[in-house]
């Protein structure tokens, strides 16, 4: 019995009690390939304490798909586990018509052609959605960068900035936060110190916004830290020279600890930009560009892949990093500052259920259509208290059944039913659920 209970302790332990492996360890988030989660991942949560995964299109399938992955990715950790995911919108949305959710209009469209709060916050309001019934808890959006480039490779071109006016900028990210606040997701905003002026991409080399970058690229930064809503800032590898004559952003302890924390009094986690990109990869030693970003002052290094010289990069990683600890190039006060201060942001997170454990067969329950809005196929959950005689049908706005999906006798507990609405025209419908004395109405909107 003592044993059972040591042993039911340990996740305690070990999250009161970090050894400086661990720490480390929770400063490293990751990718990897396939929709599967490879040996070496579990590996690296259950043993290594990883802090943090990266999910990218190759890894979502169909929404029911990624949602047994997120929950399989959770219950390996003793801890929170930050389960993070690109969702800006438009054509930087891992989340798409491509697997099983729909198009999204993009940042520019929002912020110069529309310009309306309603808009923003119905797009942000439908992703923040999507993630939450997915399981992820982190969203590396929103952009924050000002459009000052319309033609920059790896904003304006691909339409990620709100606007070339930082105020509008601003009220737009702001929306956008609130919206995802409100699904308990965690938001980022990115790329610190602004990336919108840049005429080249920084995933393919060296990427210099000294003539090009300008004050007025901080505001909405700025203007977001003031207002309490920041949780997460995201550093470009950006180099500056009005900032940092020697380092790009995301190395630099002038841009992250004097610029950021310092000047602009922002105290929440900072993450890295993926540290294979090849403004960094090509330009430093990895063991260099650790050792830099640790000692810039970000919390949390980002990579796409988890394996490194065929090892775990995990592991790598907090080898290197604890070496350099040890040796005194690392200070083990900003590895005890980065580690608190990624504690604090899990332990606002939280718990963000799927449909499937959310659901309890002990009240009944009509559960929103999911993906919603939908093209053209749909799932629509539902929970019965009793075995009884059940219908669920589909109505269009004018009251007229158009569809049954369900006829007959149910048993009671979880029920999950696919809709197509191939034959039918875009818009709104509403489906309806009769089970003895238990009835539901909710609306969907078919988008073709």
């Amino acid at each position: 019995m003592r044993i059972l209970l040591f042993l039911l302790s340990l996740p305690l332990l070990l999250s009161s009690q970090p050894t400086l492996q661990q720490k480390i360890a929770q400063m490293v988030m990751v990718g990897f390939t396939g929709t599967a989660i490879p040996d070496s991942i579990k590996v690296d949560i259950q043993q290594r304490s990883l802090g943090g995964i990266i999910l990218f299109a190759n890894n979502i399938a169909e929404p029911n798909q990624i949602r047994e992955l997120a929950s399989q990715l959770s219950v390996l950790s003793s801890s929170k586990l930050l389960l993070a995911v690109d969702q800006e919108g438009g054509k930087v949305a891992r989340l798409g018509a491509a697997n099983g959710y729909s198009s999204t209009p993009t940042a520019f469209h929002l912020g110069s052609h529309l310009n309306r709060e309603d808009s923003t916050r119905v797009s942000a309001a439908l992703m923040a959605g999507w993630l939450n019934q997915a399981g992820f808890n982190i969203n590396f959006a929103p952009v924050a960068d000002v459009n000052v480039n319309p033609l920059s490779p790896a904003i304006g071109k691909s339409e990620r900035s709100y606007s070339a006016n930082p105020d509008t900028v601003s009220q737009h990210i702001s929306w956008f936060i609130d919206e995802f606040h409100k699904k308990k997701i965690i938001t980022t905003l990115k790329h610190f110190p602004g990336h919108g002026s840049a005429t080249a991409d920084s995933h393919l080399g060296f990427t210099d916004v000294t003539n090009t970058w300008t004050a007025k690229e901080l505001e909405p930064f700025r203007t977001t830290i003031k207002s309490g809503s920041t949780d997460v800032i995201m550093a470009g590898h950006l180099f500056n020279a009005k900032i940092d004559s020697q380092y790009p952003a995301s190395l630099s302890y002038k841009t992250i600890t004097e610029l950021l924390r310092d000047s602009l009094h922002f105290d929440g986690v900072v993450i890295s930009d993926e540290l294979f990109m090849k403004a960094i990869a090509a330009n430093f030693l990895f063991d260099d560009a650790l050792e830099l970003c640790v000692k810039s002052g970000t919390d949390i290094l980002l990579f796409s892949k988890s394996v490194y010289n065929n090892q775990s990069l995990t592991a790598y990683v907090v080898d290197v990093i604890t070496s350099k600890v040890q040796t005194g190039k690392i200070p083990l006060a900003m590895i005890d500052s980065a580690y608190g201060r990624i504690q604090r942001l899990k332990q606002r997170i939280l718990t963000t259920t799927t449909i499937a454990s959310s659901l309890e067969p002990n009240s009944p329950l009509l559960d929103q259509n999911y993906p919603n809005p939908f093209n053209p196929v749909t799932t629509i959950k539902f929970v019965l208290q009793y075995s009884n005689h059940t219908s669920l049908k589909i109505y269009d706005v004018l009251g007229r059944e158009v569809a049954t999906a369900v006829e007959g006798k149910l048993n009671s507990g979880i029920h999950s039913y696919q809709f197509s609405g191939v034959n039918l025209a875009s818009g709104v419908y509403i489906y309806r659920i009769v089970s003895g004395n238990f009835a539901h109405t909710k609306k969907m909107v078919l988008q073709k």
